[in-house]
């Protein structure tokens, strides 16, 4: 059996600038989408913003656990 593949630097250091990215826009849209739902409470689009506002902060938690590794 083969040992499992150790991740390059470069690789952590991909994955957190992809992991930045997607959270940069998922916490801008969770916040315009968000707004909108403010003013349209009887929709779907505050649970919506929610959700984007956490994804958003996951992905910034897990670009620092890339760049705090590396």
């Amino acid at each position: 059996m083969l040992p499992p593949k150790a991740s390059s630097p470069k690789r952590q250091h991909g994955h957190a600038m992809i992991a930045r990215f997607v959270g940069i826009v998922a916490i801008a849209l969770g916040f315009v989408i968000g707004m909108y739902g403010l003013d349209h409470p009887e929709s779907h689009w505050l649970q919506t913003a929610l959700g984007l506002l956490v994804t958003g902060m996951a992905a910034q938690g897990y670009a620092l656990y890339c760049s705090i590794k590396r």
